[in-house]
């Protein structure tokens, strides 16, 4: 039985005294003052709000129910004496039912506050989640009056203490930061080392096991796929799949659940506050990827979980001539309205939580573009970058953006502002045909390699501005890069070939797994080209989890609905020459700051020297002339790295000079003969990294400039020179 509660004291069913109280509009969500919760949410066109208290998670209906009757600046607040931490909760909103209007109010509804900092568990689908009746003629202009409370989590009032100790970001600059993109379930699933218990969780990312690994593998910041509480769509859940990769947000405060080993009373958001603890204690920054763009409410004919029910026109961007359907620039039914105050100040809220209480220290922003719009197009000095340039807290974490959107407008590569770093597609694109002999122009290649001056130069931004990337958590990993032409996302119940290799990989003469000694000897061969092509490049390298390893997915290019084995890091299977390989490659480059410049090589010499900053050779041993640059069948160049002209200084003020490298790329098929300048090194060279057969050290073999060496087919030789 419900009981609802006017302005008084009464019993509740539990023998707990609740005392009601206007309470504060301020902060949003429900906050704990050790006696009772304040209560505030907004909505502009409700015209009645009732806060719903739930004795637990199972609960069918209310406990109590309370009419909220305080209004501030349309935030609707209430604070109840003799509740705390682990209580639950809901709302219910009353207004006009008109979606032809924009309006989709119904209290049949309950609905997650937007600002609930824990839930109690997931969506449990039910054609009661729907304000209207599913089936029903008219479609989403009928009206359901099923209460949706049964199949719905709950919001939980959480503590936010936490004994941080000493913890601190690492703040490590970009020039130094190395990414490594990794799922939270998928990382740990089938980790041997890590007790079962808490495989596959914020506790397991935690385990000393796994930040030794991170560790010794040389890797600075965690970027963390989406862990905001999401929602798997039920079309998935029908045929035997989920939403695994999680761009599907419902609580942007939230930490999901499903990665939690223990969530009773939002135990959730103390096993995420430990794990970044744990990754800071050992130097390694986190980073979330965040979905602001959208939610999992879907269009029109979507379901509704919390801001539909909340204020549909007050969060969403509609039509304006036909506000009954949504804008959809992200491709999933809706799109959220950054244009409106409340939007972004909730945006902004939920950004200073994660970095003030929950320690994190930067977001990789899903879509970026679409936050960038105004009503029909994108505005990179639009309100939301500018309240982020001004803010004292967000703008001084890591902000990295995809920087596109479904629209062709949305391609924003390039264009964000100063302080913000950019997944580069271009890179990603230009290096992956390189390797497979495609028909790019050398000059292109030269680009990427040194930090894409042509997308980032100007403006104040450096070449730390371009996250280089050759896999991501969408697409092909390493191994299947190399393996496999076409994609084979049978699982995913899609077909397969389509005679379009738009992954712009190449299975190296075999497609899929093979025994072929000399095709996989060819494969190992390219995932080294391509990592080291990676780490040497100019600008942030980010390494996908398990490309480290020879993690495979079959040939499925886009396991997003794939939680299980097809996603999951096999580590028992792991190719530890491979392993090996890399973290000697991260470790050599950080070793070295000719591959960590800050500032953008300016091709002139160095003082005192006639010897430019970076020069570029053909395999004759002379500079590349113009017409070398844009011949897009040659396959081959050297570039020439000088020690001395880094043109930058460390923090204590002192020149930071290095040894100086000479770098041979061959995408040729056979091996070529190259002349070494000889007009750039006093000393003789050393090799120090060749990729034909999976060499990193100090060679004893020395060679002298001028002097000519071959260097294999499909691979990468860089030698060394120390200048004294």
């Amino acid at each position: 039985m419900s009981y609802t509660i006017q302005n008084e004291v009464i019993e509740s069913p539990d023998s707990l005294e609740l005392g009601i109280r206007p309470g504060a509009p301020y902060p949003l969500g429900s906050t704990w003052d050790g006696e009772g919760v304040n209560f505030a949410i907004f909505s502009e066109n409700a015209t009645k709000v009732e806060l719903c208290l739930f004795g637990d998670a199972d609960a069918r209906a209310e406990n109590v129910k309370i009419d909220i009757e305080e209004v501030s600046h349309n935030i609707w607040h209430v604070y109840v004496q003799g509740i705390g931490p682990g209580q639950l909760y809901g709302y219910r909103f009353h207004g006009p039912y008109e979606p032809e209007k924009g309006h989709r109010f119904n209290p049949n509804k309950l609905v997650i506050d937007p600002y609930a900092k824990a839930l109690s568990g997931t969506i449990d689908w039910d054609d009661s989640l729907f304000a209207y009746e599913i089936g029903h003629e008219q479609e989403d202009l009928s009206f359901s009056e099923t209460d949706s409370a049964p199949h719905l989590p709950k919001s939980i009032v959480i503590d936010t203490a936490f004994d941080w100790e000493d913890d601190k970001s690492p703040k490590i600059p970009y020039h130094d930061t190395i990414i490594y993109e990794a799922h939270v379930k998928g990382l740990t699933k089938l980790h041997p080392e890590i007790p079962a218990e808490i495989q596959g969780t914020y506790a397991g990312i935690a385990h000393p096991v796994m930040i030794q690994y991170l560790k010794d593998l040389g890797i600075t910041a965690i970027e963390l796929m989406p862990v905001h509480h999401f929602v798997a769509d039920r079309h998935l859940l029908e045929k035997g799949l989920t939403n695994y990769w999680g761009y599907n947000t419902l609580g942007f405060f939230a930490p999901d659940v499903r990665y939690a080993s223990n969530s009773d009373g939002g135990a959730h958001v103390l096993e995420f506050k430990n794990m970044v603890k744990a990754l800071h204690s050992a130097g390694i920054e986190v980073i979330l990827d965040v979905v602001y763009n959208h939610t999992a409410e879907g269009n029109h004919l979507g379901p509704t979980f919390s801001f539909k029910g909340i204020d549909n026109k007050s969060y969403y961007r509609l039509e304006p001539e036909q506000p009954r359907y949504y804008r959809d620039y992200t491709g999933t039914g809706n799109t959220i309205n950054t244009q409106l105050p409340n939007v972004l100040g909730m945006i902004m809220d939920s950004l200073r939580y994660w970095i003030t209480e929950m320690h994190v220290d930067g977001f990789r922003f899903d879509l970026a573009s679409t936050l960038a719009r105004t009503l029909d197009e994108t505005d990179t000095l639009g309100s939301f970058f500018n309240i982020i340039y001004q803010d004292p807290i967000i703008s001084q974490v890591k902000l990295i953006a995809e920087p596109w959107d479904i629209h062709e407008d949305g391609y924003m590569v390039g264009k964000f502002p100063p302080g913000w770093a950019e997944w580069n597609d271009q890179y990603r694109d230009c290096v992956r045909c390189y390797w497979r002999g495609a028909e790019r122009t050398l000059s292109e290649f030269a680009q990427r390699f040194t930090g894409s001056p042509d997308l980032y130069q100007g403006g104040y931004r450096s070449p730390m501005a371009s996250v280089n990337l050759i896999t991501a958590h969408d697409g092909f990993t390493l191994h299947d890069l190399v393996s496999f032409n076409d994609k084979h996302n049978e699982a995913n119940g899609e077909d397969n070939k389509d005679g379009n290799n738009d992954n712009s990989s190449w299975n190296c003469g075999v497609e899929g797994a093979t025994d072929d000694q000399d095709i996989i000897a060819l494969r190992n061969k390219q995932k080294r080209n391509f990592l080291t092509t990676l780490f040497l490049s100019q600008g942030v390298p980010m390494l996908v989890a398990g490309d480290e390893l020879g993690r495979t997915q079959g040939g499925n290019n886009n396991a997003y609905c794939q939680d299980n084995e097809i996603s999951w890091i096999h580590w028992e299977e792991a190719d530890h020459q491979l392993l090996d390989f890399t973290k000697k490659l991260i470790w050599f480059c950080k070793d070295h700051p000719s591959f960590r410049r800050r500032r953008w090589f300016q091709g002139l010499p160095v003082t005192g020297s006639d010897v430019e900053d970076i020069r570029w050779y053909s395999p004759d041993g002379n500079l590349m002339s113009d017409e070398n640059w844009e011949h897009d069948f040659a396959k081959s160049l050297g570039v020439y790295l000088n020690g001395k002209g880094i043109r930058c200084v460390n923090y204590d003020g002192r020149k930071i000079t290095d040894d100086s490298f000479y770098i041979i790329f061959n995408a040729h098929e056979q091996a070529l003969d190259y002349v070494l300048p000889a007009d750039q090194c006093n000393n003789n060279w050393k090799k120090a990294i060749d990729t034909s057969d999976g060499f990193i050290g100090d060679d004893t073999e020395e060679f002298e400039p001028g002097s000519s060496i071959k260097v294999q087919g499909r691979s990468v030789l860089v030698l060394k020179c120390h200048l004294g």
